[in-house]
């Protein structure tokens, strides 16, 4: 299990720097660059404790006046001057691009995910909370701004200094580098297993809970209406308060361990210093190092010391980052469910031909299929109605010609083409739906309205809103079309959205044309208006309409019977009422017995 576990977070570790891989070499000019002004300040700090010794040992072993002791101390402050004007100049010039490589990499990263996320199946989204993918990958974007300050700025320079400073010591005295090197390296390790074998797994557990937490309050804040109609905001703040404490839980035992891992490093440092502190003491005492060798030492051990001190952090930095970006990483990962088959073309409808060939269709790991061999043919122009029980198929129907799913087998052809070879955008611009529960931008009416025809002018959005008798009550808002829906369209009717729907609809002027019991949130005036346009935008078009209340469909061309993912029943409504026992008639009077029902209820 503990293998698992250390595997798992190898691989997350992997994941995350291949996926950040791909966006560093987006920018190759501007990464070597800052490698190689990183790698040259470095290398000044490192030099600084050489020329720091050489100029003490210039001021102790000489006098001022001596000309070969004055060219000694100012030619070790010359050098002193120089690297630290240099390190000044190459830090603000590493600062400066990386800046720009940054932020240049959390746009790519941002509108890679955006790109994905609007491509995911509705499926996906379907089983995915809203604000739990936004949290995911927003985190994300802005942990890579955190990795590479880690990797450029901070790791990279700590390991050079290090390699450096080993190198420099060694040189001079070989136990001494021996010191620095080998406890430096136990330090670092020591720091990177704590790190990832003990903060790490935490702070997963905290992320994830941190994500449950998005995604609760975007689900309490989005249903905030059904919230106030039930008056069900205490039982709500207990459902919060019961996520919150969760995430309270997780994150204090994270940030609990990385306490205790930063106060063992401080403990390591401070064992490491007094070894090298008692060595030079040493050295000095048998007479094997001068004040100068020894002002190197300090020197060199106390700048070494501030870059170990803070790899640390930099690694709880790294493993922090590395956490925050795993979900994202995951999400990038994803498959995208339904995608374009590599060199697919538009499609192009211009009769609106749709033809079912053999289809055979499930639902995810579903092992009955809901459609087996089916087959039907819609003509051009015909307006269809789907009729039948709840789940019995007339959604995946329509679903399936938008190709918001693929089929497991057969073929689904619009005007003799392949639906599964041509581009999902392309097929679904001439395809214009009316949702029975309209999804509204928070936008202008005015922009919502002309979703469905980019660049549309004023007079073709309000000669929709009058075909969907919406222009009346848009002209009597304070703004008129310049009116904001709100989320969702929440600051509009139930009516109001529909008739902002179909408008949207009618601008489409599409070939295909999907009707889900497009008046059902009508009054029976609008409705009338609505239907009577709706008669006018089906001349000419392939209509399909999802009806729930079949007085909706009495007077289209032919009607499609559902029954368990097959067409039980076909026929126009006059033929169909005529059956006897019929799937049809059936589902006619018992509406027709409510409606009287209702009636009579009513008087």
């Amino acid at each position: 299990m503990l293998f698992g576990k250390k595997s798992r977070r190898t691989g997350a570790f992997r994941d995350v720097f291949r996926f950040c891989g791909v966006h560093w070499r987006r920018q190759p000019g501007r990464a070597a660059f800052m490698v190689c002004a990183v790698l040259l300040s470095t290398l000044a700090d490192v030099l600084t404790p050489l020329f720091s010794g050489r100029l003490v040992d210039a001021v102790v072993t000489g006098q001022a006046n001596d000309a070969v002791t004055w060219h000694n101390a100012m030619t070790a402050f010359g050098w002193l001057m120089a690297l630290s004007v240099g390190a000044v100049v190459l830090r603000h010039a590493t600062f400066t691009t990386i800046i720009q490589f940054t932020l240049r990499s959390m746009a790519d990263i941002a509108g890679d995910a955006f790109f994905r996320i609007q491509r995911f199946s509705s499926d996906w989204h379907a089983n995915s909370f809203a604000g739990s993918t936004v949290r995911k990958a927003t985190r994300g974007m802005w942990a890579l701004d955190l990795l590479n300050d880690t990797v450029f700025v901070a790791l990279f320079p700590s390991v050079v200094m290090l390699i450096g400073s080993t190198v420099l010591m060694a040189w001079h005295w070989p136990m001494m580098g021996l010191l620095v090197g080998v406890g430096s390296l136990v330090f670092l390790v020591f720091t990177a297993s704590m790190a990832l074998g003990y903060v790490a797994p935490m702070a997963s557990l905290a992320n994830s809970w941190d994500t449950r937490l998005g995604g609760a309050l975007a689900d309490a804040v989005t249903c905030n209406a059904v919230v106030k109609a039930f008056g069900a905001e205490s039982r709500e703040d207990e459902r919060i308060a019961r996520v919150v404490r969760k995430w309270q839980d997780r994150t204090r035992r994270t940030w609990t361990r990385g306490t205790l891992n930063g106060s063992l490093q401080a403990a390591l440092l401070t064992v490491l210093r007094g070894s090298v502190l008692g060595l030079a003491l040493w050295l000095w005492a048998s007479g094997r190092a001068s004040a100068g060798d020894i002002t190197f030492v300090l020197t060199a051990f106390f700048i070494l010391q501030g870059y170990l001190r803070e790899v640390g952090m930099h690694i709880r930095n790294l493993q922090r980052s590395v956490n925050d970006m795993e979900e994202l990483v995951w999400l990038h990962d994803q498959p995208l469910g339904i995608e374009d088959m590599p060199g697919a073309k538009p499609i192009r409808i211009t009769e609106g031909r749709i033809e079912f060939d053999r289809v055979n269709f499930h639902y995810g790991r579903h092992s009955a299929p809901l459609y087996r061999d089916f087959s039907v043919t819609i003509k051009p122009g015909e307006r269809v109605g789907l009729v039948g029980h709840s789940g019995s198929g007339k959604t995946t129907f329509v679903k399936l010609i938008q190709r918001l799913h693929d089929v497991n087998g057969g073929m689904i052809r619009i005007d003799g083409q392949d639906i599964s070879r041509t581009q999902q955008a392309a097929l679904r611009r001439q395809i214009a739906i009316v949702q029975q529960e309209p999804i509204l931008f928070h936008r202008t009416l005015a922009e919502n309205i002309a979703y469905a025809k980019p660049g549309a002018s004023a007079r073709e959005i309000e000669n929709a809103a009058r075909l969907a008798s919406a222009h009346g009550f848009i002209e009597a808002l304070p703004k008129g079309y310049s009116t904001m829906v709100g989320e969702r369209g929440i600051k509009l009717s139930g009516g109001e959205r529909q008739r902002i729907a179909i408008a949207r609809a009618f601008l489409a002027d599409a070939p295909i044309l999907i009707l889900d019991e497009a008046t059902s949130s009508l009054d029976s005036e609008s409705e009338m208006l609505i239907q009577q346009a709706m008669e006018r935008l089906m001349q000419g078009r392939t209509t399909l309409v999802v009806a729930h209340r079949l007085s909706t469909v009495r007077a289209l061309d032919r009607l499609l019977v559902f029954e368990h993912g097959r067409i039980a029943e076909e026929g126009t409504h006059a033929s169909l009422i005529r059956i006897n026992g019929g799937i049809y008639r059936g589902l006619f009077e018992r509406q027709a017995l409510e409606l009287t029902k209702g009636l009579v209820i009513g008087e």
